[in-house]
């Protein structure tokens, strides 16, 4: 409110024909408006006219900082193998993808593009600029399906259907791993707008296992060598001569850096343990920095779903072998390649929901919105985006699923440290 009076102002006089003509034109206008916003084209199926239900996958690649090119490669895997058997519900799936570049100008460029094609939905994405992309699809009501959770608004966005617990969960759950086994811990994360939230979600889990908070180190997302923060990290978790402590690198893609340099500095210091989440490392990394003999080896891990070895995700494998031509890209130990394979799990599932009726963003997002249950096969709990189905947490409207596995490297291989998932609804909502 500005408290300025708002004044009246009188307008000419129309002639009584031409102004019901531009009534009548102003209600069209506003009609078509409508059909717009709410992403419904009469005879056009997810922008197409021939049957085909045309959704975007977007993520980053080629870039300086953390890049998930799996997940664009695993939307296009799944359509082929879909499209094999007929399709969903008859109609041929199309995949469009976009790279965001890990730029807020390319992930509105990324939306408003969806927005052209009007596309069912997002699927299956990643991108750390939920304010730029989500406004576009918020204004043309189109639903963002299983984005990777790395950003607050995917968890506060209407429009917004995350199947697993992102970016919190995950730092909370390793709070909760570590608090009770490490003495001092370091977190070391981005210097950006994401990654500001996550020393609050370690320090949430942290206090749950009766820990005091993690020292905060920001460090570049895109450096090519750590060993200022590697150094400070290391004397942080050695600061206590009774309890060995704790590092904890969330820095993405270049976790691994970090490691690089850890590796080298950790010889001159005291044993420390090491904890991070699934997304800065895989098993795919584990296996390309020495298997048993990586820096990982030992290392507490956080993730969403069963590691990779769980028979659970055979099915995705068999796809995988079968439809992705080789592809190297799309591994399945890839937390991105998980999620996009979930994500449009979901999708399908809305689509055969609607059985012969009309495929459309609305459509698609009333099906969930109407409470529609989506099993996973065991690789999350059944998913439901009903308001019952949201954990009370103020910051988190949208979170559905607080699940996260506690894992850890056991002779180069990630396994399971607790069998099953451990829910972390209360953390997240006593987290300030």
């Amino acid at each position: 409110m500005t408290g300025r009076r708002r004044t009246r102002t009188s307008s000419p006089v129309l002639p009584r024909p031409l102004k019901a003509t531009l009534l009548s034109a102003g209600a069209l206008a506003a009609c078509a408006s409508i059909a717009v916003v709410w992403g419904v084209i009469p005879g056009a199926i997810g922008g197409s006219g021939d049957g085909s239900i045309t959704v975007m996958t977007w993520a980053p690649e080629d870039t300086a900082a953390t890049n998930k090119p799996g997940m664009p490669a695993m939307a296009k895997t799944y359509a082929r193998w879909v499209n094999s058997q007929g399709g969903i519900n008859g109609h041929k799936l199309t995949i469009l993808t976009c790279n965001d570049h890990n730029d807020s100008v390319d992930a509105a460029g990324c939306a408003r593009r969806a927005v052209k094609e009007n596309v069912v939905a997002v699927v299956g994405s990643y991108s750390q600029h939920g304010r730029s992309f989500l406004a576009p699809l918020e204004g043309a009501g189109i639903p963002y399906i299983g984005g990777y959770g790395v950003t607050d608004d995917e968890f506060t966005s209407p429009l917004s259907y995350p199947v697993n617990g992102g970016e919190p969960a995950l730092l909370a759950g390793l709070g909760e791993q570590l608090g009770k086994a490490c003495g001092p811990v370091s977190l070391i994360r981005p210097d950006t707008i994401a990654g500001d939230e996550l020393p609050v979600l370690l320090d949430s889990g942290l206090k749950a296992a009766g820990h005091v908070s993690a020292v905060d180190q920001r460090a570049a997302d895109d450096a090519t060598e750590y060993s200022r923060q590697t150094r400070t990290a290391l004397e942080t978790a050695t600061s206590d001569p009774l309890r060995n402590g704790c590092v904890v690198p969330a820095l993405g893609d270049r976790t691994d850096t970090f490691m690089d340099s850890f590796r080298r500095d950790r010889e001159d210091y005291p044993k420390v343990g090491v904890g991070t989440v699934l997304g800065s490392v895989d098993q795919s990394v584990i296996n390309s920095t020495g298997g048993a003999s990586s820096p990982y080896e030992g290392a507490s891990v956080t993730g969403w779903y069963p590691p990779a070895s769980d028979p659970n995700w055979d099915a995705m494998r068999k796809v995988i072998t079968k439809y992705a031509f080789g592809d190297n890209r799309v591994d399945p130990a890839d937390a991105g390649v998980q999620t996009t394979w979930i994500a449009y799990t979901v999708l399908r599932k809305a689509v055969e929901s609607l059985g012969d009726g009309e495929v459309s963003s609305l459509a698609v997002r009333r099906a969930l919105d109407d409470g529609l249950k989506v099993t996973t096969g065991g690789l999350t709990p059944t998913l439901s985006w009903r308001f019952e189905d949201m954990i009370a947490a103020v910051d988190f409207p949208r979170l559905v699923n607080a699940d996260v596995t506690f894992q850890v490297v056991r002779k180069g291989r990630l396994a399971a440290a607790r069998k099953g998932f451990v829910n972390m609804s209360k953390t997240l909502e006593s987290a300030d």
